[in-house]
């Protein structure tokens, strides 16, 4: 392998990206200075750059000069030349509304807004890695895509991208997607991870609100409470899922916001909650969809009052290609050797956009342990918290994997004569 020795040459340079990215987060689908900072990074590479319309999203596309085995045969054959294929890596940029709590020396400058996800980590490795393949652009027996994408933490970002072509970028649809994600727990530092099938959940949102009528609080059999319904449809949504849901197909509802009154002894006319779903499989996810307005509004109705539910379908499961996780698979252990890859045995309950990449190309998502070396990583902080930490020790190690995914699954598609 030549290609880590030229990750670890690039791993300062990542870190100052990093470090300066870390310390300017910017939140949702405008990040300009985040964007401003990626193309400064691809400045005089041999990328072709197209920007975000609706989003400051950057997708740049190189165009690999290495032998195709599918060409040589076709052009022995005189048949007509079979088009290159082509590998879309991603990487998100968006931080979050979390004021930073985590003590490092480049900590965020903007108030109230933090990169306690890792995305920092994601764009660094990425930026890394289109130098790496642009070095070896000779080697590249199709072209790659970039995917800089804005807006994963609840602003679906990925579709964006994907209606404004991203898929589609090197002229016709990609042929295989990786993305990877770091984590500040869960794992040893240095760990990557991988599960093919169901790898997260899908995430829905509930919002909430039961219409009452307001009165004095020391008569409430002349007003009409919705503080005593909401908290009755708290706890009568978890029952629900015991009762109505496989526990071997979990189903995990939280309530986030419950919000009600301005004044002790006033009842008032409305109460909100918010919750958090996550689903494991579509059956369920369908079903709770059905079950939870039924069950809120006969509760509703029991007390005499009225319910408004807001069920909204945001992320769907992350599911991985089997093939192209075993390749990726194989791909880390011949890097870095078995010790450093974890098949998780079960899904993990976050959520992500890119699983609207994977539900059309085939494809896999990587999990990375960034945790610092010597913390416990059981007991580290994990993301979105405010004392989140990542160690910038594993930058080099993902730009490499990114490029060397890249390179190996070009090759191993350029020897179908199918791809066309």
């Amino acid at each position: 392998m030549t290609i880590m020795p030229a990750a670890r040459e690039l791993q300062p340079e990542l870190i100052r990206f990093r470090h300066a990215m870390h310390q300017e987060p910017e939140i949702g689908l405008d990040l300009p200075r985040t964007q401003e900072k990626v193309l400064k990074a691809l400045d005089g590479l041999p990328y072709e750059i197209t920007l975000g319309k609706e989003t400051t999203s950057v997708t740049a596309v190189l165009r690999g000069t290495g032998p195709s085995a599918a060409a040589r045969d076709a052009e022995a054959a005189g048949a007509a030349q079979p088009a290159r294929p082509s590998v879309l890596l991603r990487a998100d940029m968006d931080g979050l509304p979390v004021q930073e709590k985590s003590g490092v020396d480049y900590t965020s400058r903007v108030d109230g807004t933090m990169h306690a996800c890792g995305h920092d980590l994601h764009t660094a490795m990425l930026t890394g890695a289109a130098t790496l393949l642009a070095e070896n652009r000779h080697r590249l027996a199709g072209d790659v895509v970039l995917m800089f994408q804005p807006g994963e933490e609840g602003f679906d970002g990925a579709s964006y991208m994907i209606r404004e072509g991203v898929l589609e970028a090197p002229g016709r649809r990609v042929d295989a997607a990786y993305g990877m994600h770091v984590f500040s727990a869960l794992e040893p530092h240095g760990t990557f991870a991988t599960k093919p099938g169901v790898m997260l959940s899908a995430s829905d949102g509930l919002v909430v609100t039961v219409l009452g009528a307001g009165g004095h609080g020391s008569a409430p059999h002349a007003a009409k409470d919705p503080v005593t319904a909401a908290a009755e449809m708290v706890t009568a949504l978890q029952v629900m899922i015991t009762r109505q849901f496989n526990m071997f197909d979990p189903v995990v509802l939280s309530v986030g916001v419950l919000h009600a009154g301005t004044k002790r002894n006033v009842i008032p006319e409305t109460a909100r909650i918010e919750a958090t779903i996550r689903t494991f499989s579509e059956a369920s996810r369908q079903k709770l969809m059905d079950s939870i307005p039924r069950l809120l509004r006969g509760i509703a109705s029991a007390h005499g009052l009225e319910v408004d539910v807001d069920y909204q379908q945001e992320y769907p499961l992350t599911i991985t290609d089997e093939d192209e996780t075993h390749t990726a698979e194989n791909v880390i252990t011949e890097m870095f050797g078995d010790s450093r890859l974890s098949r998780w045995a079960t899904p993990l309950s976050g959520s992500e956009d890119f699983s609207r990449v994977l539900a059309e190309v085939p494809g896999t998502f990587i999990g990375l342990s960034a945790v610092p070396r010597g913390v416990d990583h059981a007991a580290s902080p994990f993301n979105h918290s405010p004392y989140a930490t990542f160690d910038d020790g594993v930058l080099a190690d993902g730009a490499a994997l990114y490029a060397e995914l890249a390179t190996q699954r070009l090759a191993a598609l350029s020897q179908s004569p199918t791809n066309s």
